[in-house]
């Protein structure tokens, strides 16, 4: 996504990945998930924890070979929620005690009148939340310059697994006897 005509000094979401650099390491394609599993499995067990997956469609036993955490983006949309709540209800219930018009003999502040104006709120705030989250969490985690493969949204399974020269010939070795169909290397 970006502007491609405009130069990469002028062009926000250049700026935004920052310089383009190659993340060294071993990046195997798979043809089936099993294999990448296998794969997965001994690269944990040889202590390697910051592995990249490719999937074209989520899996659950990818998630369960990777051990990966819960996302922290649900946090972020339940504080953005509670904030429209806290915020749709603060906010009528103030205007409502600055400018008090008393409708049928009913309190000032009634409750019951405001709920639909919390749930907008507490709906479009929650929202802004959670775009706000993805956005903070995907540049916060700095996946730039990690080798890929267009096929990895087709058909294939990819694996990137960060390493240094010295450790690229074990690794690669590694995705070969799990049954990788290409290995590649990146260097910095």
């Amino acid at each position: 996504m970006g502007f491609p005509l405009l130069p990469r000094a002028l062009n926000p979401f250049a700026l935004m990945r920052g310089p383009r650099t190659l993340t060294p390491g071993v990046l195997a394609s798979f043809d089936h998930i099993d294999a990448a599993i296998d794969a997965i499995h001994a690269l944990r067990a040889q202590g390697h924890r910051r592995l990249t997956v490719y999937s074209a469609s989520p899996n659950h036993e990818l998630e369960e070979a990777l051990e990966a955490p819960v996302s922290s983006v649900r946090l972020f949309t339940l504080f953005g929620g509670l904030a429209g709540l806290t915020g749709g209800f603060g906010m009528t219930i103030w205007m409502n005690m600055d400018w008090p018009t008393l409708v049928g003999g009913k309190a000032v502040a009634a409750v019951p009148a405001f709920v639909a104006i919390g749930f907008e709120l507490t709906v479009l705030i929650g929202s802004l939340a959670t775009i706000l989250g993805v956005l903070l969490l995907v540049l916060a985690q700095g996946q730039r310059g990690v080798l890929y493969d267009e096929r990895f949204s087709d058909d294939r399974v990819g694996v990137f697994v960060a390493a240094d020269a010295a450790h690229a010939r074990p690794i690669e070795q590694l995705f070969r006897n799990a049954g990788a169909v290409e290995v590649r290397h990146a260097t910095a």
